[in-house]
């Protein structure tokens, strides 16, 4: 098969369109023939994915790309759920080799695939597991986010952003956002109630009494969100590297937490997009052949959305 494989970590100039082994079928793995992988740009440099589960330093290459949608061609003998001829989408294992590739392994019983949207092209579905599950974690798992709640979500416009507006609207919250000036209305269009442009206001001097601050950014975005956040209140950060501990203070809580894989959740996901309630933002799509170019600090994007990588048809 043909795959994207890199040689070392966070230098996306050694990422290399090549053939590579087709992967080992486990026991309880499917074989998924890749029609879409999405681009995480700093998953070079994700310390997970240049090792084993163990510990152990993986041996290069690698091959990068952990959210797929494409269509089970093998079942390993001891795998459940999941049919010849099923199209499925997910966010698999960052310690194994990935979806930039023809085909990829996936466990089974890992939680990590889910049927595929029926409503969904196979670019739309890729681009939705691993933003969508961080948002709804960040949101409901860790934030209990209720109905008529104010929330405010930091970098609206990105990837885990746009669902996060798209999914605090649907539960009915009021939705604060931030963004530049030239994706405010973006934003607007997903849910938010108000946007702020984060470079011409600081949104602590217009905020307050805000239940639940869903931080993407860190550092200073990080320490100056506190000013907004009600007593009781809570602070969900995602950021790298992790923000410092705080002291608790009136009741409000700073949690730090890393995505994990929920295929419950990512049904949930999928039937909230067959409903038309959120929708899969997709910036630009490139051939597997020329995916270098979709990874590192200077790869430029069309718009809003994830990048994706097309293996196989659509």
């Amino acid at each position: 098969m043909f795959a994207l494989r890199a040689y070392a970590p966070g230098e996306p100039e050694r990422l290399a369109f090549e053939k590579a082994p087709s992967p080992d079928l486990g026991p309880r793995d499917v074989l998924v023939r890749v029609h879409a992988s999405a681009v995480s740009p700093g998953e070079l440099d994700w310390p997970g994915a240049w090792l084993d589960h163990d510990g152990t330093p993986r041996v290069p290459p690698i091959i990068p790309g952990h959210e797929v949608a494409g269509l089970v061609v093998a079942v390993g003998p001891d795998a459940t759920g999941f049919a010849l001829g099923d199209e499925v989408f997910g966010y698999i294992d960052a310690h194994r080799d990935g979806s930039d590739a023809e085909y990829v392994a996936v466990r089974s019983d890992a939680g990590e695939l889910a049927q595929k949207p029926a409503t969904l092209t196979h670019a739309e579905a890729a681009a939705v597991p691993l933003s969508a599950l961080t948002a709804w974690q960040a949101l409901f798992d860790h934030g209990d986010l209720q109905s008529g709640q104010r929330v405010l979500v930091h970098g609206g416009a990105g990837g885990v952003g746009t669902f996060a507006v798209q999914f605090a609207r649907w539960r009915g919250a009021h939705v604060l956002a931030t963004s530049s000036e030239r994706d405010r209305s973006f934003v607007g269009e997903l849910g938010a109630d108000e946007v702020i442009d984060y470079r011409g206001t600081r949104f602590e001097d217009v905020l307050t009494h805000v239940d639940l601050v869903l931080d993407t950014v860190g550092g200073d975005t990080w320490s100056r969100s506190w000013d907004v956040i009600r007593p009781g209140g809570r602070l969900v950060s995602i950021a790298v590297p992790r923000p410092p501990d705080r002291e608790v203070v009136d009741g409000r809580r700073a949690i730090w937490f890393v995505v994990r894989p929920d295929v419950g959740q990512l049904a949930e996901i999928g039937r909230l997009l067959d409903a038309g309630h959120v929708r899969s933002i997709v910036s630009d799509v490139l051939p597997l052949a020329r995916g270098a170019e979709a990874y590192g600090p200077g790869a430029r994007r069309s718009g809003p959305g994830k990048v994706i990588l097309s293996v196989t048809g659509g």
